[in-house]
């Protein structure tokens, strides 16, 4: 059964870029399919040199980061998988905490024999990384979270409050049902009031990404990502109380028109050594609609900060 599953992920790796286009990753990156921890995770591997793991959120998968993956393969060893549940990873029924997911990554970087590594994330992405980097300080260099919060950081519960943030809230017996065949229209709601410009967020990627989610199972991964945040702001607050805040450099990163300086506010509250940046001109979507100033900033604190 997991035979076939992998080969329908491959068949459909070919296929989506055939009818709906986003920025490639350069072809010397390989993909690998990694089981373990209840999951099968699939993985673009690329470059060589120090370790750097890419995490995408909700309504993308690691797709996105292509253009930042290009860039850091000339000197960096680039690890880039789709969370459990989305993109072409497998669909387990379960395990959408951010502690298990952080297993996920830890199973990732074992099997590929790499002992540490820097992280770059986004979104969701940030909330699996915070699990990662707090479960296994010792395995990260440097951590770059972009634009979300962290469940039971900081102003999560003011956070919370925002009208944006419905979906947050967004459950029940039929809320798969309600958007079964609609994929593309729930996630055009994201796409369009999350970005600066909502045209930078080409029609080909929107495409791209709603065929991804409306893969059987797809949808389902995506609300128990959210349905995950309440147990994910237990843990949060039960480790910052046991173990205290993160030691490793830490960038947070805002879009402008999106969280701003509440990513540094956030991660001062779970960190020590916490650097502010602003992508300039940009909303939630960093990498569409901002990748040049996003992937220079990422790149400057990568090469300068020294743990």
């Amino acid at each position: 059964m997991l035979r076939s599953a992998l080969a329908a992920f491959a068949a459909l790796a070919l296929a989506v870029p055939a009818a709906a286009q986003v920025p490639p990753f350069p072809a010397d990156f390989q993909t690998r399919e990694i089981t373990g921890n209840g999951a099968t995770i699939h993985v673009r591997v690329g470059g060589k040199g120090p370790a750097v793991v890419l995490l995408h959120g909700y309504g993308e998968t690691g797709d996105m980061w292509a253009p930042l993956a290009a860039d850091l393969m000339r000197d960096h060893m680039v690890i880039v998988p789709d969370l459990r549940g989305l993109g072409l990873s497998s669909k387990p029924a379960g395990g959408f905490d951010k502690k298990t997911q952080a297993g996920d990554v830890a199973t990732v970087l074992d099997q590929l024999k790499i002992g540490k590594a820097d992280l770059v994330t986004h979104d969701i992405g940030n909330m699996v990384g915070y699990a990662f980097a707090v479960l296994h300080p010792d395995r990260v260099n440097r951590f770059v979270l972009i634009d979300a919060p962290v469940p039971g950081i900081g102003p999560w519960d003011e956070i919370l409050k925002s009208p944006l943030l419905w979906h947050f809230r967004f459950g029940g017996p039929d809320m798969e049902r309600l958007v079964a065949g609609r994929e593309r229209i729930y996630l055009d709601r994201f796409w369009n009031e999350f970005s600066a410009t909502p045209a930078k967020f080409s029609e080909g990627s929107r495409e791209h990404y709603a065929t991804l989610y409306a893969m059987p199972g797809a949808m389902h991964s995506g609300f128990a990502q959210f349905a995950a945040f309440d147990q994910d702001a237990i843990d949060n607050r039960a480790w910052l109380a046991a173990k205290g805040k993160l030691t490793m450099p830490i960038l947070a990163l805002g879009g402008e028109k999106s969280f701003g300086p509440m990513m540094a506010t956030v991660m001062r509250a779970a960190g020590t050594n916490v650097t502010e940046g602003i992508v300039p001109g940009s909303g939630h979507w960093i990498m569409e609609e901002n990748p040049t100033a996003t992937v220079a900033m990422v790149r400057k604190f990568l090469d300068g900060a020294a743990k």
